[in-house]
Formats: structure tokens, C-alpha cells, sequence
């Protein structure tokens, strides 16, 4: 039964209500500074920590509950330490109602290191941790959500629902600890620290996985604010693990570029990608690079949503349609689809670590934000347009976001034909060729040409120039097959696999 209930918190939201519902229940308060201030202010009868331990608040309210006579009745185990609790004037605390110094909100609001450290709470973890470890014995109260359980129990808390709370809160003081772990390892530049600790909060639970058979759900980063830490859902049902996954992936790409870009996605894997005068361009070269696996996929722009761009995009069926804002008509018009989801997004800074799981550990990577390291034209050819350098960009550009082993083929800025996922480089060569119907000028690979059998089938389809990152034994093999068939072909001295 609870009888004897500490509160300290910082949010002070329900505090008053939920002690007032203790002290009917003739549940003794203890508490201290604001929130006792706050208590008493409000005529609830609390008795100040200070009164407990006989010792001040010192340093400015940073040293409180750290005392014996406050973590000896949060750690008191019913029916072992009732002696030393009578030698040492302890009495037992049965429920503690704590929330944190708001270190997750401030982190990103950009405060110095001084400033900031003020903000990591020593006190509240410590009787959070105190009373979890105990929850025999203790009930520890973290969320304000579980205020109306405690309620439904009438204080008659069993063990399975202490368990509960218990879990709530160590998983609440781990990730205020991870935040801090990261924000000092930014602080420091040290990229792989000996523990990898990294803080997320849930966004939401979904439907399921990958696969129907799977759980799953969103969660999203408590340090900094990325692109999916700040997005607004305008219309469409709840997003699925795989639309995240996709809309990850399609926002990086137009966001590559600075002209205006739309990119057509399907299976995480860009299907057609364009760069246009207008938002309408954009989307019509995207759509015509592959109508047919751009139908249930995804579209993103790094550009408003114009009314003549959503007449376009109303003929299709699509999941999901991304962009940094609709206009006001653009908007009305793709409403009227029910299920479409829209997205604004608002940022595109992308965090600089990116993770992947494998059994039983955690692969960690700085995010591939680089493009190329040179343009060197290795061919006897030396002479490139403007225009053509940007048509190999931009062709590299998309196959940096297309699955290893990758091949792209574009032209005008458009992609007309992608190749990936395959084992081989010339089976990548040959789908994406082959989709492009002999119209692509230029050829983007992700990784160097082990053969020079990709330059003489390129040479079949008339590619005017290809780009890759060189880097083979048998380079010139390969540029010999290039000027023997007058293709141009530059070295970027960098990969980018995806796998």
C-alpha cells in the first residue's frame, strides 16, 4: 500500500491534481523546491525534502534528494531493512513521481556547453534508477499517462504493472543518458565512441514491417533535427515501414541537386529521376524515364507543389507524394485522392551517421554525404562541354542512390534506364541499357569497371561518355575500349556503393 510518495519534478504538468488525489488517499507528500513551492501554494500539506534529510538545498537547488534519508527509504526492501531504517531514522518512500531537466529539448536549441550542462539532470535519474531497481517495493512514476492507471488501481499497484513502470522508466533514464553520450561525442569529434549510444523517442507505433508477419515501429532522433524529426503528414493514411524507408530515399535524391528535381521511386530505388525549368518538367521527365514501375511508387520534389504538377500527378496511382510545401490549390486537388499520402518536409540536413543491424550487432558509418573527389578525363578525348559534365553529374548523382551494382543512363537531365542490385556489373549494364532504348548519351557507374566489357556494350547502345570512379587494375583496358569507340570517360576517384 502506499502511504509515503516523493515528488520532484520539473514539468509540472498534473502535479497538483495527482497530489491532491494522493493526499485524499491520505498519501504523505514529500517534495522540493519549485514543485513543493507550487504544492503548498495549492494547499496540499507536503513535507519539504530538506525537513526529511536536515540538510539545506545547496548550490542552487543542484544538490536536494542526494541523502541517505531520501534513497535509504526509496531502497528500503519490506521485510530486511526495517532495523537499519529504525537505527538510522529512515522512513520508507513507496512511490516516486519524477520527470527530468528537459536535456532532450535543449540540446537542440543550439545553448552553449555552460548553459547546456545545466540541463543534465543528476538528482531525478538517480531516484528514477533508486526506485526502478526497488519496484517491489517501489512504485516509480515517470509519464504522466500512467497518473490515470495509478487512479483505475486505487493505489493497488501488482507486481506485473510495477514491472511495467520499471521498464518505463530505465528506459527513459538510457535515453537521457544516450543523448548526453552523443552530444558530448559531437562536442569532441569522436566519431566511434567505445559504446554506441544513440537516443531515439517513438514517433508511432505501424501496422507492421517489412512483411505483414512483422512488427515494427518509428522512431525518431532526439538529438538534432532532421528531416524526419520534423515532417508534416497533410492527407493520406498512417505511413507503412516501407513508405518510410522509400520517402527516405527519395527526399536524399532531389536534394542532391540544387535545379529543380523530382524523383520517382519504387522498392527504395530511384525509377526515374529529372531536372526541369519548372516543378511540371521535373515530374513529366521523371514520370517518362519508366511509367511503368513509377505506378504505386513514390514521388518527391525539392521544389513546391504547383496546381499543374498535381493534375499530372492525379493521373496515377501513387503511395505517397513528398515536397517542402503544396500550394493551396496543388493541395485541394490531391486530397480529393483519400489513401495519398502527403508529405511536407521542412528540413534537409541529414544526420551525418547512418546504421544498419546484423545479427547480434550494429554496422555504424558516416553518412555517404561526399560526391566526387576529381573530374579527370582519362580519355585521349579531353574536350567536354559544360553541358555534357553536367549530364555526367547528374547521371552520377543517381546511380550514388541506386543499389550496387549500379548503372544509370540518362539524358537532358533525365534518367532513361537504371541497372542494380545485380551480381555482375554488365547485368546492371544490360538492364539499364536496354531500358533506355539506345537514347541515353552518357552512363554512370558506382564502382570501377573490373572488364571493358561494359565500355564495348555501352559503345552497342551509342553512349556518347561514361563516369565512374576508376580504380581497377584493368583501367585501361577499359579507356583503350573507350577511345577505340569514341566515348569520352572521366574518373571521379570515388565509389558509391549501396548495398
Amino acid at each position: 500500500m502506499i502511504k509515503r510518495a516523493l515528488i520532484s519534478t520539473y514539468d509540472k504538468t498534473g502535479v497538483v491534481e495527482f497530489a491532491k488525489y494522493l493526499e485524499e488517499n491520505n498519501v504523505e507528500i514529500i517534495s522540493s523546491g519549485g514543485t513543493a513551492k507550487l504544492l503548498s501554494e495549492n494547499g496540499i500539506k507536503v513535507t519539504k525534502v530538506s525537513d526529511v534529510t536536515k540538510f539545506p538545498e545547496i548550490f542552487n537547488g543542484r544538490v536536494k534528494t542526494l541523502h541517505p534519508k531520501i534513497h535509504g527509504g526509496i531502497l528500503a526492501r519490506e521485510g530486511k531493512d526495517e532495523e537499519e531504517m529504525k537505527a538510522n531514522e529512515i522512513e520508507k518512500i513507496d512511490l516516486v513521481f519524477v520527470n527530468l531537466y528537459p536535456f532532450f529539448e535543449k540540446v537542440n536549441e543550439g545553448l552553449d556547453f555552460e548553459k547546456l550542462v545545466e540541463f543534465i539532470d543528476i538528482g531525478g535519474p538517480t531516484m528514477i534508477r533508486s526506485a526502478a531497481k526497488n519496484l517491489k517495493d517501489v512504485v516509480i512514476l515517470t509519464d504522466n499517462k500512467d497518473i490515470d492507471l495509478l487512479k483505475e488501481k486505487k493505489l493497488n499497484i501488482d507486481f506485473e504493472t510495477r514491472k511495467k513502470l520499471a521498464l518505463k522508466a530505465f528506459n527513459l533514464t538510457s535515453a537521457y543518458d544516450a543523448s548526453i553520450s552523443e552530444y558530448l561525442a559531437r562536442e569532441t569529434g569522436t566519431d566511434f565512441p567505445e559504446y554506441h549510444t544513440v537516443s531515439y523517442k517513438k514517433y508511432s507505433d505501424l501496422r507492421y514491417g517489412e512483411n505483414p508477419h512483422q512488427k515494427a515501429a518509428f522512431y525518431v532522433k532526439n538529438n538534432g533535427k532532421y528531416s524526419y524529426n520534423d515532417f508534416e503528414q497533410l492527407h493520406g493514411k498512417a505511413l507503412s515501414y516501407n513508405n518510410l524507408r522509400d520517402a527516405d530515399i527519395a527526399w536524399k535524391v532531389v536534394n542532391e541537386f540544387e535545379d529543380t528535381a523530382c524523383c520517382g521511386l519504387k522498392h527504395n530505388t530511384p525509377c526515374g529521376v529529372g531536372i526541369g525549368e519548372t516543378v511540371e518538367e521535373a515530374y513529366q521527365k521523371a514520370y517518362e524515364g519508366d511509367q511503368i514501375s513509377i505506378f504505386g511508387g513514390i514521388v518527391s520534389f525539392n521544389r513546391t507543389v504547383d496546381k499543374s504538377t498535381a493534375l499530372k500527378l492525379k493521373e496515377i496511382f501513387l503511395e505517397i507524394i513528398i515536397a517542402p510545401d503544396f500550394d493551396d490549390d496543388a493541395l485541394e486537388l490531391l486530397k480529393k485522392k483519400k489513401n495519398l499520402r502527403l508529405l511536407k518536409m521542412t528540413k534537409n540536413n541529414f544526420d551525418d551517421f547512418e546504421s544498419i543491424t546484423i545479427d547480434g550487432g550494429i554496422l555504424v558509418q558516416n553518412t555517404d554525404k561526399e560526391f566526387i573527389n576529381k573530374f579527370e578525363v582519362v580519355t585521349k578525348n579531353k574536350n567536354i562541354s559544360e553541358k555534357m559534365k553536367k549530364e555526367l553529374e547528374f547521371a552520377y548523382k543517381v546511380v550514388k542512390y541506386s543499389k550496387s551494382n549500379a548503372i544509370a543512363v540518362t539524358a537532358n537531365k533525365k534518367l532513361l534506364g537504371v541497372g542494380n542490385g545485380e551480381a555482375n556489373r554488365i547485368w546492371a549494364a544490360e538492364q539499364a541499357l536496354e531500358r533506355a532504348k539506345g537514347k541515353g548519351a552518357v552512363l554512370a557507374s558506382d564502382a570501377f569497371f573490373p572488364f571493358d566489357d561494359v565500355v564495348k556494350l555501352a559503345a552497342k547502345y551509342n553512349i556518347k561518355a561514361i563516369i565512374q570512379p576508376g580504380g581497377s587494375i584493368r583501367d585501361k583496358d577499359s579507356i583503350k575500349a573507350c577511345d577505340e569507340n569514341g566515348i569520352t570517360m572521366v574518373f571521379t576517384g570515388m565509389r558509391h556503393f549501396k548495398h
